[in-house]
């Protein structure tokens, strides 16, 4: 399975990481001077969760973000994997 939620798409985001040396000017230093950057990667927070379906009787395994199962936990299961279905 990809590292993407199932109810929200959150993925992957992309960045760098950047190396500092110097002394900054609020320590009465002359600056921060950018040294070195490498490619990074942001993750989401995902789980892997299983939800009870009352209208199924069965768990559901999806893989989720935390946002998602706040998501989940505030309009039912039900009602969210519904609207899941309907954007496949």
């Amino acid at each position: 399975m990809s590292r993407i939620c199932a109810v929200t798409g959150k993925r992957f985001g992309k960045g760098k990481s950047y190396c500092y040396r110097g002394i900054a000017k609020k320590q009465k230093g002359i600056g921060l001077n950018i040294t070195g950057s490498t490619k990074r990667q942001h993750r989401p927070n995902l789980f892997t969760q299983k939800f009870w379906s009352p209208e199924k009787k069965c768990f559901i395994k999806l893989k989720v973000s935390a946002h998602a199962m706040r998501i989940i936990d505030r309009l039912s299961f039900d009602v969210v994997y519904k609207k899941m279905q309907a954007t496949v």
